[in-house]
C-alpha cells in the first residue's frame, strides 16, 4: 500500500516554539540551513525512487527560490504551509485569507505548478478554526492536511474524523486528510510524524504503520521537517519543554528517515489522495 510522505518546509528558527524568542522581524538576520537540510531529504528521496509533498512557508519561497524550483523539477508536489508560520486561530479570517493568498501565489512563481495542498503552521485549524477550510476552497485549494484527531496541549481535535473526508462549502468541497492516529482502546496516538517519530523507537512507528495498512487498509501520512535532520543547528535559548522537543532525536532522524524509505513505499499526499477519491469517494462530514 502507498504511503504519503510530507516535508513542512521551514528553518530551525520558524517553528512556533522558538515565536517568543524568535520574532518574523528576526529571521532574516539568521544564518538559514533550509537548503542543505532539505538537500539531505531530496538525496534520501532520490535514492530510493520516491515521492513527497513539500509543504512550504512561503517565507522559504521567497528567499530560496531555486530550492523551490528544483523541488518540483524533481517530479514532488509543492503544496502550502502559510506566508509566515503564524497559526490560523490566532488570526482573523481577513488575515488568513491574505496570508494564504500571498503564499500561495510565491509558491506558484517559484514551482511553477499550480498550489492545490495546504497545511497549517502546528496543525492549528481546530475546532475555533473550521472556517479556514472555507477560506481555503475559495482561493482554490482542493485538499488540506492540518487536522490531527489527537488531544495534545498545543493542537487537536480528539473527537475529529481520523481518515479522509469531504467538507462542503460555499465555494465547493473541499477534501481533508487528518494526521495519522493509531486507535488503540479508547486511545488515539499520534504516529509517524516529526517529534513522534523522533522521539519513539524505530520498531514502534514500522509496526504502526504496518498495522494501519494491513489491519485498517489504510495509509498513513508521515510528516519531518528538514530542520529534524540537523543535529549541529544552532540552539536557540527558549522554553525547556520547547528546546527538549526540539532538539531530542535529531541524531536518529536521518537514519529513521532512510529505513522508512526502505520499508515503506511512498508518493505525494496529492497524488494518493486522487487515488483513494477515485477508488472509494469520501464520506461527508459536518465538523
Amino acid at each position: 500500500m502507498k504511503n504519503a510522505l510530507t516535508v513542512d518546509l521551514e528553518d530551525y528558527f520558524h517553528v512556533t516554539a522558538f515565536g517568543d524568542r524568535v520574532g518574523a522581524q528576526e529571521w532574516a538576520g539568521r544564518a538559514s540551513r533550509v537548503e542543505a537540510n532539505t538537500a539531505k531529504i531530496l538525496q534520501q528521496l532520490s535514492e530510493t525512487r520516491q515521492q513527497a509533498t513539500f509543504f512550504v512557508l512561503g517565507w522559504v519561497a521567497e528567499k530560496h527560490p531555486r530550492l523551490i524550483r528544483e523541488i518540483a523539477g524533481l517530479g514532488h508536489e509543492i503544496a502550502c504551509h502559510s506566508l509566515r508560520h503564524r497559526l490560523v486561530h490566532q488570526m482573523s479570517p481577513e488575515e488568513f485569507r491574505d496570508d494564504t493568498r500571498r503564499a500561495k501565489e510565491l509558491l506558484e512563481d517559484a514551482g511553477g505548478n499550480p498550489v492545490r495542498g495546504y497545511r497549517a503552521p502546528s496543525f492549528s485549524i481546530n475546532r475555533d478554526s473550521l472556517w479556514a477550510l472555507e477560506i481555503l476552497a475559495e482561493l482554490g485549494f482542493r485538499y488540506d492536511s492540518s487536522i490531527f484527531p489527537v488531544r495534545h496541549i498545543s493542537y487537536g481535535m480528539p473527537d475529529g474524523p481520523r481518515f479522509l473526508f469531504r467538507v462542503d462549502t460555499r465555494f465547493g468541497p473541499i477534501l481533508e486528510f487528518p494526521m495519522t492516529t493509531l486507535q488503540l482502546a479508547r486511545t488515539r496516538s499520534p504516529i509517524a510524524g516529526g517529534a513522534y517519530l523522533r522521539l519513539l523507537p524505530y520498531w514502534y512507528t514500522r509496526w504502526g504503520m504496518r498495522y494501519l495498512n494491513t489491519q485498517e487498509r489504510r495509509p498513513v501520512c508521515v510528516y519531518v521537517h528538514p530542520w529534524e535532520l540537523d543535529p549541529d543547528q544552532p540552539r536557540v535559548g527558549a522554553r525547556l519543554s520547547a528546546r527538549l522537543r526540539h532538539y531530542l532525536g535529531l541524531r536518529s532522524m536521518g537514519r529513521k528517515l532512510h529505513r522508512l524509505l526502505r520499508d515503506f513505499e511512498f508518493c505525494s499526499l496529492g497524488s494518493l489522495i486522487e487515488e483513494l477519491q477515485a477508488d472509494t469517494p469520501p464520506p461527508v462530514e459536518n465538523v
